[in-house]
């Protein structure tokens, strides 16, 4: 049963990829979006949970692997019905593909026959995404015309798969193990009983598709050997056949210039996603630990003033997306319309204008220059300064730069308050345990208040081990920041951004390589 009738809940069942976010289809994204509860096994990627409303019921399941916490199945299926019998969209967010080995069908079949609405959303499963992200491709016109794929959780000295192992053992060119890390050195006697040379080239993947990905290479004889050598662990899959040996010319993941390192973001929870992704474009493994968070003024009086006489601004001046985001939140809790207010918008970047845009705003100038002076001298050339009536929603600890060169120019600046930036409840033991470990390659800061903020958890151990990282800042003010704290930047990019200081940070690492601009391809 698949067709929602109007006041019923409904199921959808949606594959949440192999583990890179980025994998995940439009039409699973667009029902996260419109879930009221998402029903998440472990191994889904944390970030794919943003999607989801603010409101929406989030619930972990477990199911990451052979020996890790899970909810008994028959619970799971009781949850989705009671939720749906609540008049809920309930997203059952599913690791892989829900019917590759994801019980999908178990559950859908429980549905229909409750009479429950449902539908199911693909996914990109391990079984090709993790491949590919190896530089393991399935079928090879040189190497493979065929593939099999087989989950080895169940205990593969059972009588009963027997027959099942030694017919796949050459039943298909390239034979792909699912779930086969706690037995696997009984998956490959079977598996050369069946008739597979003992030399045929294998791997083991695990975390595939993830910066954490590491992969194992071995004659199938050697394989769980080798694997176990190298502290291999689920989640991982198996693959063996000739194609394996493609991989030394196809291997692209581990090439990127900051594949393996694990980089500090200090950002806002609401902002850290776009570093994050950046990030991974070029093979960082964010870690994200927000330093700050945004909070409303102490009093919102100069802002309502503002608003009130917003149709009187000669233009509206936006500095970060966090001015746009909080601006356009009081004005519509006062009633004011977006779209009758200031003669022209301006936003500082264009990730500042992509939140005003999607704020509803208007956004007429998004200037080239990305400081103080830049904005000045691209206003001035579409709006006269002089007398012109300018307003500046900011953070109440905002700095007076850009108001000043506004004033210089002749202009009556309104600069009010519309959030605060404070210190966020972090974990700083474990954030310094991984600093003295030496965790972490580089640490981001894209704010003076998280640089302030940072500096203030250091110990003296954690400090030093600060020094020996890569630190990063987002434009000079930042920069600034941390060097009134005692820690000196070695990177700044050219223009603030996230996409810019993801950029720098993989140039540094690696001054040789420059892939495509911007990273080097869509993982």
């Amino acid at each position: 049963m698949s067709l929602r009738e109007p006041g019923r809940g409904r199921v959808i069942l949606v594959g949440a990829g192999p583990g890179d976010p980025g994998l995940i289809t439009l039409r699973a994204a667009a029902a996260l979006r419109r879930a009221d509860a998402v029903i998440y096994d472990t191994l889904a990627a944390p970030e794919l949970l943003d999607l989801a409303p603010p409101h929406a019921l989030r619930i972990d399941v477990g199911k990451r692997g052979h020996d890790a916490p899970t909810r008994p199945q028959e619970e799971i299926t009781n949850l989705l019905l009671r939720l749906a019998r609540e008049g809920r969209t309930v997203v059952r967010l599913k690791g892989g593909d829900p019917f590759v080995f994801g019980r999908g069908g178990e559950e859908c079949s429980a549905l229909a026959a409750a009479g429950v609405p449902f539908e199911v959303v693909p996914g990109v499963s391990s079984v090709v995404g993790g491949l590919a992200y190896a530089g393991v491709p399935l079928t090879d016109r040189r190497h493979s015309a065929s593939f099999a794929v087989v989950t080895g959780h169940k205990d593969p000295s059972k009588a009963a798969e027997e027959t099942r192992w030694s017919e796949l053992a050459t039943g298909a060119d390239t034979l792909v193990i699912l779930m086969g890390m706690h037995s696997l050195e009984g998956l490959v006697e079977r598996v050369i009983a069946g008739g597979r040379s003992p030399a045929t080239p294998a791997a083991v993947i695990m975390d595939g598709t993830l910066p954490s990905q590491r992969v194992v290479e071995a004659p199938l004889c050697e394989l769980a050997s080798r694997a176990r050598e190298a502290g291999l662990r689920a989640p991982a899959l198996v693959v063996i056949g000739e194609v394996v040996k493609l991989r030394e010319s196809l291997a692209w993941l581990e090439h990127r210039p900051l594949f393996g390192k694990r980089v500090l973001v200090t950002r806002p929870v609401e902002q850290a996603g776009s570093l994050a992704a950046a990030l991974r474009e070029w093979g960082a493994e964010p870690v994200i630990v927000p330093l700050v968070c945004i909070a409303p003024p102490e009093n919102w009086a100069p802002m309502d003033a503002a608003l009130g006489q917003f149709a009187a601004y000669d233009a509206l001046v936006l500095a970060s997306a966090n001015a746009a985001r909080a601006f356009a939140d009081r004005a519509r809790a006062c009633g004011v319309r977006l779209d009758a207010g200031a003669q022209t918008v301006c936003c500082v970047g264009p990730q500042t204008a992509e939140a005003a845009r999607a704020q509803g705003l208007p956004v007429h100038l998004v200037p080239d220059q990305r400081d103080a002076a830049g904005l000045v001298a691209a206003l001035a050339a579409r709006v006269a300064l002089a007398d012109a009536r300018i307003l500046v929603p900011r953070a109440a600890e905002g700095r007076e730069e850009l108001v000043d060169a506004l004033r210089a120019g002749g202009a009556e600046v309104s600069a009010v308050a519309a959030y605060r930036t404070l210190p966020a409840a972090v974990d700083a033991p474990d954030l310094l345990r991984q600093l003295v470990e030496g965790e972490l390659y580089a640490l981001t800061f894209t704010s003076p208040s998280a640089a302030r903020a940072f500096a203030a958890l250091l110990d003296a151990p954690a400090r030093e081990a600060a020094s020996r990282c890569t630190l990063a800042a987002i434009g000079s003010t930042t920069a600034e920041a941390l060097r009134k704290e005692g820690l000196t930047p070695d990177l700044v990019p050219e223009r603030a951004g996230s996409v810019e200081l993801a950029e720098a940070l993989a140039c540094f690492a690696d001054p040789g390589s420059r892939e495509a601009e911007g990273g080097g391809g869509s993982a």
